[in-house]
């Protein structure tokens, strides 16, 4: 996290202190631009509006609980009881110099069953909806915090063009890196990017479906796995309004 970032509640182990809660005080600024690229100014965040405190365990405790919601949770194998061949013995017990054997479905037997193997389950659980809403603005909050955030001025579509949304993306400079050629610029189309609208825009979604890494989505949307696997967070300035408005 930032250095703006006042933390509370340490605990001591044996790697060291663990910060269990982030207090963010100091209001934030996070850059605004066109679509060009070019800097339109600033605007200012309050953190009060976004709870004013950043807690990496129930964000890790959400993003669990989102993930584990995704599982289909079909997998199935067969006991020896449900796999195809005889029950008789192989062979008698003694006399015959071999090691014991019973029935070749025993999972020790190749095309046996399998022991303990995974059955059908449900994997879907549920955190409250006030910690899951409060993870949310959390997620959105250490955007700002680590400055991977920024608003974008206008983004209204006349129609559906991935090469319009590629070429904002481009046109956005985020960063330098060193390459054998020498410096060179680091744009949003370089990275993954979570793009917030204030409600669904047909437009702009069908314009960036297709492209690698990118994801849109209303502010009423967010949830705090996308919000934090995007390394970018594009805001309209309607959708920032909608996010401090939200509760």
């Amino acid at each position: 996290m930032a250095d703006r970032a006042t933390p509370s509640a340490p605990v001591s182990g044996a790697e060291g202190s663990v910060v269990r809660l982030i207090e963010v005080k100091d209001k934030l600024t996070v850059p605004v631009v066109d679509r060009t690229g070019a800097d339109k100014g600033t605007v200012e965040i309050d953190p009060a509006d976004f709870g004013g405190k950043i807690s990496k365990q129930l964000m890790h405790e959400v993003v669990l609980m989102y993930l584990a919601n995704q599982r289909a949770g079909t997998h199935h194998t067969l006991r020896r009881g449900q796999v195809a061949g005889s029950t008789k013995k192989l062979f008698r017990q003694k006399g015959t110099g071999n090691a014991r054997a019973g029935t070749k479905r025993t999972n020790k037997r190749r095309g046996g069953g399998t022991a303990k193997g995974p059955k059908p389950r449900d994997y879907e659980y549920h955190l409250p909806k006030k910690a899951v809403k409060a993870a949310t603005r959390m997620a959105v909050l250490s955007k700002f915090l680590d400055k991977q955030a920024l608003v974008i001025d206008d983004l209204t579509l006349s129609a559906p063009k991935t090469k319009e949304i590629a070429g904002v993306l481009k046109a956005i400079k985020i960063g330098k890196k060193v390459t054998e050629k020498g410096e060179k610029d680091v744009t949003l189309f370089d990275t993954t990017v979570l793009i917030g609208t204030e409600k669904l825009d047909p437009n702009v979604y069908k314009s960036a479906r297709n492209i690698d890494g990118v994801k849109v989505l209303p502010a009423a949307e967010f949830n705090c796995y996308t919000v934090l696997k995007q390394k970018r967070l594009v805001l309209t300035r309607s959708a920032l309004a909608a996010l401090v408005a939200k509760k």
